[in-house]
């Protein structure tokens, strides 16, 4: 991933909770078959060896539980905030207009080694935690056992686990931070006028982008 200085996040909470928040990861992989891509949710255990633990479950039918050697590398992408940027939305442009169209994001690589886990306790743990995560915000929230438990043996029959061991956490927090003051609050301003949930997730996140590097050119 191309990444200046200026756009670089290290500060392992932020990206411990951009994952967290954002648990729709993008798996890519390279098999027998080539390059492969799985969007896939993720539970993340950041207390788990160095740099945390990745685990999920893919469907049984996925060629990747095949194709995929235990050990070998993987790659997940999880992505926050974004949103594009006009150039009206510059003061600096009704000045010099030298100001062109772009695009902020807030971005996690997950660099690691996946392991096939062919193994029901360990697929019903992770189908149990993902679960209580996910329902945590409804109303009635639904939890395995008000399944039968015959059907629920049956899906968990279908279905693999996965599990990465996270050699390193690559953030990259693209806000506008090698603009003017001016023309970054310009940007925020135009951004939240939308009036989006994802307009507004975008301009907070642009009201405080990681602190700028030293020597950053």
């Amino acid at each position: 991933m191309y990444l200046p200085a200026c756009f670089e996040e290290k500060r392992p909470e932020v990206l411990h909770r951009l994952i967290a928040d954002n648990p729709l990861g993008a798996l890519v992989t390279h098999g027998s078959n080539g390059l492969d891509a799985n969007h896939v949710p993720f539970e993340f255990d950041a207390s788990q060896r160095e740099h945390g633990i990745l685990r999920a479950h893919v469907a049984r039918a996925n060629p990747i539980c095949k194709e995929i050697e235990s050990g070998s590398d993987a790659l997940v992408i999880f992505q926050g905030a974004s949103g594009y940027i006009s150039p009206t939305f510059y003061p600096g442009k009704q000045e010099t207009h030298r100001q062109v169209p772009t695009y902020n994001y807030l971005v996690v690589h997950a660099h690691g080694r996946i392991a096939i886990r062919d193994d029901e306790t360990f697929v019903r743990g992770v189908v149990a935690r993902l679960t209580r995560k996910m329902e945590a915000g409804e109303a009635v929230p639904w939890k395995m056992g008000d399944a039968p438990a015959d059907f629920i043996q049956t899906m968990l029959q279908a279905i693999v686990g996965i599990e990465i061991e996270v050699t390193r956490l690559v953030g990259k927090a693209k806000l506008s931070q090698d603009e003017t003051a001016a023309d970054r609050m310009g940007a925020i301003d135009g951004v939240r006028q939308r009036q989006t949930d994802a307009a507004i997730a975008l301009a907070n996140a642009m009201l405080s982008p990681p602190p700028p590097l030293e020597n950053t050119p």
